[in-house]
């Protein structure tokens, strides 16, 4: 959970006028964020983080704690951002198989790790922007869960309880999705960088390989019993095209967590004005109740 939720809680317990701006503000920039990151466009994540803030007026001085405030906020602008856009996009599943590099691809993934240096696995502005058009391209179940999860860095149950998920659907998704962002990265990077594919091969899956696939995210995020991490382990050490596929998973993994393209535009000084003045005034109203 980003640590700025807290800092806002903390400023608002404060009371006076520059603190509550202050607070405000950064929660503004919390919601643009989000909106901007899945709804794509900038005058949409300004209009929703405007209406979402002054819904949550009423509510700021209750939800004391950051986590309380992480689920108010990031679903009240999932409900904004997703309202009457609800299709079969929505519900668009990926199986596993889709997102498992044939014969060919699990070629290129060795040599092109053997390759890559520290400038190809730099988190660069351009990389940002490609990143964030490859998160938009997502199927919305997936794009939310791994924006909340990797990008926003909530844990699974706070996940769960902002989309209304158990914790094993969210964990299911946020594999899918990092899947799905590792194939497309890989696609679009080697083709800007000109690497040419290696001659076709047999699009041969090796059994062992195929049935470890749907446990990675859960192995690099620490999640499996010792005994399912040792044999995964055992498999994945003497396995070069694993390796290799782990490796360019993990980069996808990072630059999610390292991304922060987000709009830079201020709060007008007259709306920030107003929305410090209407919290204070709700504040004291319930006071004197």
């Amino acid at each position: 959970m980003r640590p700025e939720l807290g800092e806002s809680i903390e400023l608002l317990r404060k009371g006076d006028p520059a603190s509550v701006q202050r607070a405000l503000e950064i929660l503004r920039r919390t919601v643009l964020s989000f909106g901007f990151k899945v709804c794509g466009q900038h005058e949409d994540a300004e209009d929703t983080a405007q209406e979402v803030l002054l819904k949550a007026l009423p509510h700021l001085a209750k939800l004391d704690n950051p986590g309380a405030l992480s689920v108010w906020l990031y679903t009240a602008v999932k409900n904004r951002c997703w309202q009457g856009r609800r299709t079969a996009a929505y519900q668009k599943t990926v199986a596993l198989d889709q997102l498992m590099p044939n014969g060919s691809e699990w070629k290129d993934l060795s040599l092109a790790d053997a390759a890559s240096g520290p400038e190809d696995r730099a988190v660069t502005r351009q990389n940002q922007q490609l990143l964030h058009m490859v998160v938009l391209n997502l199927p919305v179940q997936y794009r939310l869960v791994l924006v909340l999860h990797d990008i926003e860095e909530m844990d699974t149950d706070l996940v769960a309880r902002i989309l209304s998920l158990q914790p094993g659907t969210v964990r299911v998704r946020l594999h899918r999705a990092r899947l799905l962002v590792r194939q497309e990265m890989s696609r679009r990077l080697r083709r800007g960088g000109g690497r040419p594919h290696t001659e076709k091969v047999p699009a041969k899956r090796p059994a062992q390989c195929r049935e470890i696939f749907a446990d990675l995210s859960e192995y690099l995020d620490g999640r499996l019993s010792p005994e399912s991490c040792d044999s995964l382990r055992g498999h994945i050490e003497a396995c070069p095209a694993c390796v290799a596929f782990i490796q360019d998973l993990k980069r996808a993994i990072d630059r999610c967590r390292s991304f922060d393209l987000c709009p830079e535009a201020e709060a007008q000084p007259v709306l920030r004005r107003l929305l410090t003045e209407e919290y204070l005034r709700l504040k004291n109203s319930s006071s004197n109740v």
